[in-house]
């Protein structure tokens, strides 16, 4: 239970599908009961009336049957009511509905219920206006200082101030400089009424004023008659608040002074009966409605106000004294006297979600039992706890506190991928240079057996992959849960059939311990010729212009990768790697396994972060200067404004010709950085695809498990997109210096050492570069990756004695012989092989 939550009392629903505003609600005694107790009364712009008695059996309660007295349909819709004394010959509270183009008074009587159906009320219309204009607000008071009844002022659409008194009709007056209607209110303290104009400005009109100037029917009459006909309506007063309103109150809790109260888009201002400012207060949510409702100490008014993230706010004066949450957004808020509750604060929101709340909290009756003393056995107790700690440690290993069996029949996810492209594209780019961009539709399955109170589906690709629409939200567990179900894309989303080359800059090569596969069979959509000598080699052509080439030995177990790029080469051999593993799977062959025996290209890999860590630093220079040249632009301003403003004319001293050249850096400078945003997107994309390359050739060259590789992938790829303030550098240097800390210490020394709690943009990337290369040291060393604590300790591992170069192609095979020492020359290169792994280089996560 929350301290700052609205106790609901009493709440119920109003009709299905009808809407309601902040004149929509009225508290008052509206049969004039004897004991004095408030009615709600509410109507809708479908044109129904209640009136609701709420008599809850316990706190919480919804709306019974005997607590709704009166439900009419008067076939109009009602825009306002409000309970006064409308009826001549009697000081009785009679009940006025505003409808768009008539006024009707009410008569409501309660009579006793013989039933168990309770109370009920009648309602008899005792005068209704016709109105030769549509409404849109009243007021009423008594005008003029009248005593024992009160008059109506209706505010039509185009202007118009229409006085009632009672069953006749005064007169009526337009507004000077009218555009739209504004919030109504009458001041009985000064005999005025009280708008905001379109102007944005509140305007205060006397009574008197009104009652003696030129009458609206004459309005169309010549310019002369008019001067002859009564005098102009003048303003009284008038306040710029430089918002539209949302309502204005008018409040007197004493005989000595009254205040008005005007509720802005943005501010809350407290008036004088002059138009002063008492005082204003800034509000920083948008408000919806308010009422200002008592006075608790002098000087002092506590208003009430709603706002659009469901709160409502109590304030003294300008002093915050409250906030409680409600569970929906109010239009209109009133307080009142409901069966013997002082201060129920009752709201309406536009649905029709009417409740009556308190604030504060409800009184704990629980008290606990008392518990039966008995001794201790200790070790019983050793013995409890070992088993628990046994429970917890099992748990913390499996990495998951549910049973997978358990989630999968809670909610379970299936992704389908279509076999075929689209036959229209949907991609944001139709074209990618010359190559045109495909798409392909992706049909996501939930099937859950617990009901969902609002379940969220997001997926997510890796750049430069794009989504039509990554995020569905469906409204229909009680426990938060979250599901991943990884899926494949093709691989002719994006990347085509092309044409081999011999050369390359970069290459790699992977070992395997089966015959070799034709590429055709590996790849069927991407053979450009089908000829038996073009078995063992296939190009590949990326949408954008990379080109890849996979050779394959014909008299050794080995295949080789190259691009021009080191980063395109991660996408090709992940797939040659996970094909290779599907076509000895359905052979029936369980013991293949791949293999890296090669240096790990460190040093392209740090070249690339050399860029990466440049265009960062660079874009924080230009971040920099551009924060300076605009201050300068703005010091320059400042300058000129106070030249122009000054009464006795000044030379400019060639500021107009400085602010023009700043004008054009501060633009230049924004470019600027724009292009190096752009630039270090891209950076960071082949950065990831490099990571993940280096990370797959670590994986076959230690026979690293499943769980090594997803701590490895942790470590080398924590964030999903790249900031200033947290960038990838900083990140993954401090993730390797635990990994380094702990799993893959020497010496206790070394888990001894505090690392930096704070993640600071380094100023370069030599101690980055040094631990990377220190992490495959370790590796090669007999290092294991793990989590757990109590196996910090390196084990041993046995070291081959030597590796096998690969020859550039079938046609120069050729066996070179290496000696042990020269075994971690380049940043250290060892053969492993390793399980499949579980994500597709083209991957997509769903949950």
């Amino acid at each position: 239970m929350s301290l700052f939550k609205a106790r609901d009392w009493w709440s119920t629903i109003l009709g299905d599908k009808e809407e309601f505003d902040q004149g929509c609600l009225c508290l008052a005694n509206v049969d004039n009961s004897g004991n004095g107790q408030d009615k709600i009364i509410v109507g809708s712009f479908m044109g129904y009336l209640r009136i609701f008695s709420p008599h809850p059996a316990k706190t919480g309660d919804g709306a019974q049957a005997e607590d709704l007295l009166l439900e009419v349909d008067l076939r109009d819709p009602v825009l306002q009511v409000e309970v006064g004394k409308f009826v001549s010959g009697t000081e009785m509270l009679h009940l006025a509905v505003l409808h768009s183009r008539k006024l009707c008074v009410y008569s409501v009587s309660g009579t006793l219920g013989n039933v168990e159906h309770g109370n009920q009320c009648q309602m008899k219309l005792m005068y209704e206006h016709n109105l030769q204009r549509t409404a849109c607000n009243m007021t009423y008071g008594s005008f003029g200082g009248v005593k024992g009844r009160d008059l109506i002022c209706i505010q039509s659409m185009d202007g118009m101030l229409m006085v009632f008194e009672q069953e006749s009709y005064a007169f009526g007056r337009f507004l000077p400089g009218f555009l739209l209607p504004g919030p109504l209110a009458y001041s009985s303290r000064t005999d005025s009424f009280l708008t905001v104009s379109s102007c944005q400005q509140v305007e205060s009109y006397k009574y008197q004023v009104l009652a003696f100037a030129t009458d609206a029917d004459k309005r169309q009459e010549t310019e002369q008659q008019k001067l002859g006909s009564g005098k102009r309506l003048v303003v009284d007063w008038t306040l710029n608040i430089g918002e539209q309103a949302l309502d204005i109150c008018i409040v007197s809790f004493n005989q000595s002074a009254s205040s008005v109260f005007v509720l802005g888009e943005r501010n809350f201002f407290c008036l004088k009966d002059n138009g002063q400012i008492r005082f204003m207060k800034k509000l920083d949510w948008s408000p919806s409605c308010f009422l200002p409702y008592c006075s608790v100490s002098e000087g002092t008014i506590n208003t009430l106000i709603g706002n659009h993230n469901n709160m409502l706010h109590i304030y003294q004066d300008v002093t915050l004294k409250w906030a409680t949450q409600l569970p929906h957004i109010p239009v209109a808020v009133r307080v009142g006297c409901l069966h013997d509750l002082k201060g129920v604060i009752v709201t309406l929101s536009d649905d029709g979600h009417l409740q009556c709340s308190y604030l504060g909290t409800d009184p704990s009756l629980f008290q606990a039992p008392n518990v039966q003393s008995r001794e201790l056995n200790y070790d019983e107790l050793d013995v409890e706890m070992k088993e628990l700690q046994k429970i917890i440690k099992d748990v913390n290993k499996s990495q998951g506190v549910w049973p997978m069996t358990e989630r999968e029949d809670d909610l379970n996810v299936s992704v389908v991928v279509s076999p075929n492209f689209d036959s229209v594209s949907q991609a944001t780019d139709v074209e990618v240079g010359t190559d045109l961009v495909p798409s392909v539709t992706v049909k996501v399955t939930l099937q859950n057996r617990v009901i969902l109170q609002k379940a969220k589906l997001s997926v997510y690709v890796q750049p430069p992959l794009e989504l039509t629409c990554d995020q569905f939200t469906f409204q229909f567990m009680s426990i938060p849960r979250v599901i991943q179900c990884k899926f494949r894309l093709p691989l002719k989303l994006i990347c085509l059939p092309g044409q081999p080359s011999k050369t390359a800059s970069h290459k790699i090569t992977i070992d395997t311990n089966k015959s070799p596969v034709s590429l055709l069979s590996l790849f069927p959509g991407f053979a450009s010729q089908s000829d038996d000598d073009q078995v063992n080699v296939m190009g590949f052509h990326f949408l954008g212009g990379a080109r890849i080439t996979v050779l394959a030995s014909k008299t050794s177990q080995r295949y080789r990768i190259q691009s021009e790029q080191f980063e395109d080469l991660w996408l090709i051999t992940n797939e040659l790697i996970l094909r290779l593993q599907e076509y000895f799977e359905k052979q029936g062959v369980k013991d293949f396994a791949c293999s890296f025996s090669g240096s790990i290209p460190l040093q392209e890999y740090f070249e690339l972060i050399d860029h990466h860590f440049e265009l960062r630093i660079n874009g924080e220079k230009l971040e920099e200067l551009l924060s300076e040249r605009a201050v300068q632009f703005r010091a320059i301003q400042r300058r000129l404004l106070a030249r122009f403003k000054d009464k006795t004319p000044a030379p400019l001293q060639h500021l107009d010709t400085l602010l023009d050249g700043t004008y054009k850096q501060v633009i230049a400078l924004a470019d600027a950085v724009e292009e190096n945003q752009g630039n270090l997107f891209q950076s960071f994309t082949r950065l990831k695809s490099a990571t993940h390359l280096v990370i797959l050739l670590i994986a076959l060259w230690q026979k690293l498990s499943a769980d090594q590789v997803a701590i490895l992938e942790a470590a080398f790829l924590p964030l999903q997109e790249d900031t200033q303030e947290l960038g990838w550098e900083e990140t993954v240097d401090a993730a390797i210096s635990h990994l380094l800390k702990t799993c893959l210490s020497k010496s206790s020394k070394e888990q001894a050492l505090n690392l930096n709690s704070q993640l600071n943009i380094p100023k370069d990337t030599s101690q980055l570069k040094k631990h990377i290369t220190l992490l495959c040291d370790r590796l090669a060393k007999g290092g294991r990756l793990c989590l757990s604590t109590d196996a910090a300790a390196p084990q041993t591992m046995v070291m081959p004695g030597g590796c096998t170069t690969i020859p550039e192609s079938d046609l120069e095979e050729r066996s070179v012989e290496q000696d042990s020492t020269e075994l971690f020359t380049n940043h250290r290169h060892l053969t492993a092989e390793t399980p499949r792994p579980e994500v597709s280089p083209l991957q997509g996560v769903s949950e």
